[in-house]
């Protein structure tokens, strides 16, 4: 396991009230490091935050994180299955470069 990928699942199991359900998948290609990150459909909420602001937070750690690394990483927040579009500001859990 990488250094981004566990800094992420330590950070995401802080966050959530379900950790045991937190999974991170780490791939690798041209493009750097994708992080694609599953969470309970209950801590979602809790991962976005309003208007995003808690995933833009995640994702300006793991471009520290990277960058000590020499490496582009980005994170992909998983749509939990069953749930319906996230409503309440921006669509800031999709993938975005970080």
């Amino acid at each position: 396991m990488q250094n981004d990928q566990e800094f992420l699942e330590y950070v995401t199991k802080a966050l959530v009230d379900h950790p045991e359900d937190v999974k991170v998948e780490r791939k690798v290609d041209e493009m750097g490091v994708l992080l694609s990150l599953r969470v309970n459909s209950q801590d979602m909420g809790q991962v976005v935050g309003r208007q995003g602001a808690t995933a833009k937070a995640i994702r300006s750690l793991l471009r520290i994180v990277g960058v000590k690394n020499n490496a582009r990483v980005n994170l992909k927040i998983e749509e939990p299955e069953g749930s319906t579009r996230f409503r309440g500001g921006s669509e800031e859990h999709k993938t975005e470069n970080v």
